[in-house]
């Protein structure tokens, strides 16, 4: 089983221990595989405008978010 697949099991676990572990670790997964693929986007010339639209935020958030990274990147 992998690791992602694992954690996905366990999140739904009984026990909230193991439970909010997962979710703990599903987060961070999440976080990191933004953080990939703003830069990505970014990379290819989209807009903060057209990242916002596809994770559902607005734009000021995401440029929030990863205007820093993407800046020290070359992104902005």
């Amino acid at each position: 089983m992998s690791e992602t697949t694992r954690l996905a099991a366990d999140a739904s676990s009984g026990d909230p221990a193991t439970g909010l572990r997962a979710v703990r670790a599903l987060r961070d997964l999440a976080d990191r595989l933004e953080d990939l693929q703003v830069g990505n986007a970014r990379n290819k010339g989209w807009s903060w405008h057209e990242i916002a639209v596809c994770l559902g935020v607005t734009r000021q958030a995401v440029h929030k978010k990863h205007a820093r990274r993407a800046a020290g990147q070359g992104g902005d």
